[in-house]
């Protein structure tokens, strides 16, 4: 009898060449299919909850798969755990509903992108954070963000090839939090992402902290639909999907 697995996922993107199965590089999502095959000796597909592109990280990806197998989910839990890499670890995995489906089924996602904001820069941790010398402004940074918050077209934000039929979304919450040791972590959960609009948001909120724009003018680029208009995609080694919804 077929059953639907679904699996919670940590990893480590540093590697990898994103979520995403793709020819002649190496993936996550190859990287747990080919273990899954080697526990069950079947051909099975995951289907995640979004994709993360290359060098994206996460604690808590969220992916379902279906397998006519006896094998119970914590055992697929422990092997799989034994097969994969160490930058690749299955933190649960549960039966689920026959309908249940990763992708089409999560209510909100939530990122998080971390900023290293002091004089010099850090060798432990480099990996995980976008490292800027100068000071941010984290106050007008944080007014900014008031324009972000809510339902908008968010063209302006979006990375081309970005797989939608329409640039709507709904940020529910946002925030930039400073954190000990000159860490800035900005958290925001929406209903959905498009491609690279965390890091096209935290670019732009950057170009405020530094001054070269005001608060007021995230509104206005926003609204004008026009990605040249924005700041810079931040890098990818910053961004963390912290956990899905359903």
């Amino acid at each position: 009898m077929l059953k639907n697995f679904k699996l919670t996922i940590e990893y480590d993107g540093t590697l990898y060449h994103g979520w995403q199965r793709q020819a002649n590089e190496p993936t996550i999502q190859e990287t747990i299919e080919k273990a899954l095959s080697t526990m069950t000796g079947e051909k099975v597909i995951l289907t995640a909850s979004g994709r993360t592109d290359a060098g994206v990280h996460a604690l808590g990806q969220v992916a379902n798969f279906h397998s006519d197998t006896r094998i119970i989910p914590d055992d697929f839990r422990k092997g799989l755990n034994s097969l994969l890499p160490d930058d690749i670890v299955i933190k649960e995995c549960i039966h689920a509903d026959d309908s249940f489906h990763a992708r089409y089924n999560a209510r909100s996602k939530t990122y998080n992108y971390r900023i290293l904001n002091t004089p010099t820069p850090a060798a432990i941790g480099r990996q995980y954070a976008w490292f800027i010398r100068k000071a941010l402004n984290l106050d007008a940074m944080n007014a900014a963000i008031n324009y972000i918050v809510g339902t908008h077209d968010f063209t302006t934000f979006e990375g081309t090839g970005s797989p939608r039929s329409h640039a709507t979304r709904c940020v529910i919450n946002a925030d930039f939090i400073q954190k000990d040791q000159g860490y800035l972590i900005f958290e925001i959960e929406a209903n959905g992402f498009l491609r690279y609009m965390v890091r096209n948001i935290v670019g732009t909120l950057v170009d405020v902290g530094h001054c070269k724009i005001t608060p007021d003018d995230v509104r206005n680029i926003l609204n004008l639909k026009d990605r040249s208009l924005a700041g810079i995609t931040a890098p990818p080694q910053g961004l963390f999907l912290m956990h899905v919804k359903y």
